[in-house]
Order: structure tokens, then C-alpha cells, then sequence
């Protein structure tokens, strides 16, 4: 089953690197470069899941999470937050604004398929 994937990240490496992984799995796959750009496309296509950095311009990533569970439709859209930062803290408000899963970079691609497979699965 395809679904549509939002990838939110100001690498365009990363953003490559995420979409030929999730593609290769079968699945529809949009982009935007920070937090602003990705909670629009959030509200305007309907996305099944977002995979977001959290050191981004305009927006970060927990500040995208943070206003994406406002947004009528999307409080429980599964969200892996995919970034370098792995202390405690950010982790902990990651999981205060409802983040499904915390992946550090360098990420593996079949670890970040599997993931997705699973979340996709049980959102189902």
C-alpha cells in the first residue's frame, strides 16, 4: 500500500537520501525545506505521515511538531523526527508533542523502512 510521506529537512542530501529510501519502499514522497513550508504542505495534502528534522531556518522541526497538533485532522499523524540532536531534553519535548519515533543521523535506510512499514501498519 503507498502512502504519502512528507520529508521535512534543510539538507536537500537528506531529503534525497530519506525520499529514494521511502520511494524504493513504494511510497509518495514530499518535500519542504523547514518547519513553515512542512506544516503547509501538512495541512494542504493528505499526508499519512511526516519525517522532520528538528535544527532548521524559519521553523524547527518540535516547533513544526508543536502547531501540526493543532491542526484539525493531524494530532495524531505519526511523525518520526529524524536529526543529529539526540539529548534528553530535545528527545523529551519531541515526546511531549506526540513524536512517534526520535532516529539519529546517519540513519540506516532499511531501519528507517522498517520503521515507517510498522507505524504505517498499525495507523491503519
Amino acid at each position: 500500500m503507498s502512502s504519502m510521506i512528507l520529508v521535512v529537512d534543510d539538507s536537500a542530501t537528506i531529503r534525497h537520501q530519506v525520499r529514494a529510501c521511502l520511494q524504493a519502499a513504494g511510497h509518495t514522497v514530499l518535500e519542504a525545506e523547514n518547519g513553515a513550508i512542512g506544516l503547509q504542505k501538512a495541512k494542504d495534502y493528505p499526508i499519512d505521515m511526516a519525517i522532520v528534522d528538528v535544527n532548521m531556518p524559519v521553523m524547527n522541526g518540535l516547533e513544526m511538531l508543536a502547531n501540526l497538533r493543532g491542526v484539525d485532522g493531524k494530532k495524531s499523524l505519526p511523525v518520526f523526527v529524524l536529526t543529529t540532536e539526540s539529548s534528553k531534553e530535545l528527545v523529551a519535548q519531541g515526546k511531549k508533542h506526540g513524536a512517534t519515533a526520535w532516529i539519529v543521523k546517519p540513519f540506516k535506510a532499511d531501519v528507517l523502512a522498517k520503521g515507517v512499514a510498522h507505524v504505517l501498519a498499525r495507523a491503519a
